[in-house]
């Protein structure tokens, strides 16, 4: 039987290398943004329902989608992004469900959703277990500065749009804290997959979330 896992948390948090290090311990990996980016190719129905609410500002020369365009409109303004939301995750969802389907084909036991907007998108509905990955946030400017480049206002404005530290311990069943080295980190991560895995074995009843 597949068991999907949803990775989600904090922007700069460090959700990519935890999702390297589940796929390092045999976890087939589902990228959301990957999906995302499938899902906006030009000609794509999606693409287009896009430009038709956005409009023709936040297409490209080429027919591609311009990313930081429509990112100033839509971290700028909440309804904004949610109607883009309400466009695109239909899309990204049903592209997820494919590929879930293609690793039961398989034979694949453990799936990752890394999905940063897991709950925004109510793919959580398809997961057995949530993880989510924190940080300080001066830790995860930081990093996004480091990764990305953006501007001060540009990576408050994103924070503003995410959920707060408190909504993901919420609905989480694992916290994988990000403070302190890499190494600690990947360890810690290590051990979280190795909880599932055990926790999914016969004869296991109960996960013990510490």
């Amino acid at each position: 039987m597949i068991h999907v896992i949803g990775l989600t948390g904090q922007s700069g948090a460090g959700k990519t290398t935890a999702g390297a290090v589940f796929k390092s311990c045999g976890f087939a990996v589902i990228d959301a943004d990957e999906c995302s980016r499938e899902a906006v190719l030009p000609r794509t129905d999606c693409l287009k329902e896009i430009s038709e609410y956005f409009g023709r500002k936040i297409i490209n020369p080429d027919g591609t989608l311009n990313r930081p365009a429509l990112a100033s409109i839509v971290f700028s303004e909440k309804s904004e992004l949610k109607k883009l939301n309400a466009i695109i995750h239909p899309y990204i969802t049903s592209i997820i469900c494919k590929k879930i389907n293609e690793y039961k084909t398989l034979g694949k036991d453990f799936i990752i959703l890394d999905a940063p907007t897991l709950f925004e998108s109510n793919t959580d509905d398809l997961c057995d277990l949530i993880i989510s990955v924190t940080a300080k946030e001066e830790l995860r400017k930081k990093r996004i500065f480091e990764r990305d480049s953006l501007s001060e206002e540009d990576i408050s404005m994103r924070f503003r749009s995410q959920y707060s530290e408190s909504f993901f311990r919420k609905h989480s069943d694992f916290i994988i804290i990000n403070n302190k080295s890499e190494d600690e980190f990947i360890e810690k991560t290590k051990e979280v997959a190795e909880k599932i895995k055990a926790y999914y074995s016969p004869g296991k009843t109960l996960l013990n979330l510490n």
